[in-house]
């Protein structure tokens, strides 16, 4: 399972990147508490945090074209740079300084964050000598170790905030934006990357990743699932509100994680592109079943850890299936448009679970979830021979 990471450079890559993920992992909620900080206002601080994930699934795809087309060096250091400077900038600003002004630093954070994930994927084709069954366990682990930075990056600024202040937390994040961007920047195998020349026919479909049905296929199945995975973070706060246990939605989202993390690991045995349709069925199914722990806040966490397993197994063979179904020359842009539509489709999951919560209660939200990824399993389905396809040769 895991003898791909006995490959020349595959654990200190992995390792590096993971590690320098876990501060833009903790910056969302961050934001929120350093803005609520300024201002005193929770409105001001969604407002400036939607500003920030707005601004970094408008501009993921635009910088991994640009790494598509000039390599990977500059576009990280620059970006690197230029975020982690916003951060610094964002903890500097005076508690006088006004939302609007707050949203723009947010923005230029968030806008200008480094594309670590969709860099790292696209080196792995390359790394592993183009064979198949070791890219999808490489996906597969990544996917996995992920959900770590999902948990350090919260609690970690969170705590630091708590014990000094958002500012340092906010400047300290900043700071290892830029640190943790250059030490992957300066990766031999980072370096040494180049985009591929695959002619002028590749050429002219690189101008865009979305040109390929199959890239529109990720993104479509990958906004679903962020639906998902938002709807979810939503009802489980309202069933521990309702359950009269508040202070247990931390550790219920933790199980999830854990869930995740034994199911990515488990999947690395057998990659999963092959698998994509059933993973998103089970997905869909394990999510829904959470209704029936609704009101028992022990019973839920169960069923988290259970419907948590599918979550990175997902997401590993949605990274590996993007790389086969992107054109040539425009991986590194493909794989950040998935970010793009998790985004989007986390925001318009927090607003659908919200309505429903209110409506209909939190078991309500769970079954809605399920039943709204439900159809990416049969988009994935029409495009079942794509998962076939070979890796492209380099």
């Amino acid at each position: 399972m895991f003898a791909v990471l006995r490959r020349p450079g595959v654990l200190a890559l992995l390792t590096l990147n993971v590690l320098s993920r876990i501060a833009p992992a903790g910056a969302g909620v961050l934001i929120v508490v350093h803005t609520h900080a300024l201002t005193g206002s929770y409105a001001a601080a969604g407002a400036v945090a939607a500003a920030s994930a707005l601004s970094l699934a408008l501009a993921a795809p635009l910088l991994g074209g640009i790494v598509d087309r000039r390599g990977q060096t500059g576009v990280l250091v620059v970006s690197g740079a230029v975020s982690g400077g916003a951060f610094l900038a964002l903890a500097l600003l005076p508690s006088t300084a006004p939302t609007v002004a707050i949203a723009a630093v947010a923005a230029v954070a968030g806008g200008s964050q480094p594309p670590l994930g969709a860099c790292l994927r696209t080196l792995w084709p390359d790394l592993l000598d183009h064979d198949e069954d070791a890219v999808d366990a490489a996906f597969s682990l990544e996917a996995a170790v992920l959900e770590l930075t999902y948990i350090a990056g919260p609690l970690g600024f969170l705590t630091l905030a708590a014990l000094a202040s958002s500012r340092v937390s906010v400047g300290v994040l900043g700071a290892l934006v830029v640190v943790g961007t250059i030490a992957f920047a300066l990766r031999p195998e980072s370096r040494a990357w180049r985009p591929h020349d695959h002619g002028e026919d590749a050429a002219r479909a690189a101008r865009s990743a979305l040109a390929a049905p199959g890239v529109r296929m990720v993104v479509a199945v990958m906004a679903m699932v962020g639906v998902l995975v938002a709807a979810v973070e939503v009802a489980v706060a309202a069933a521990s509100h309702d359950a009269g246990a508040a202070g247990a939605t931390g550790p219920l989202l933790a199980l999830w994680g854990v869930g995740s993390l034994v199911g990515g690991v488990l999947a690395a045995r057998t990659g999963g592109v092959r698998n994509v349709p059933l993973l998103l069925v089970a997905l869909a199914v394990s999510h829904g079943a959470l209704a029936l722990g609704a009101t028992t806040p022990v019973l839920l966490g169960a069923i988290l850890v259970v419907a948590g397993a599918f979550i990175a197994p997902t997401f590993g063979a949605m990274s590996a299936l993007t790389g086969r179904v992107a054109p040539p020359g425009t991986a590194t842009e493909a794989f950040a448009w998935t970010t793009t539509a998790l985004g989007a489709g986390v925001a318009a999951g927090a607003a659908i679970a919200g309505v429903v919560v209110d409506a209909a209660g939190p078991a309500a939200a769970f079954a809605a979830a399920g039943a709204l990824t439900l159809p990416a399993a049969a988009v994935a389905v029409v495009y079942a021979p794509h998962a076939r396809a070979p890796l492209p040769a380099g």
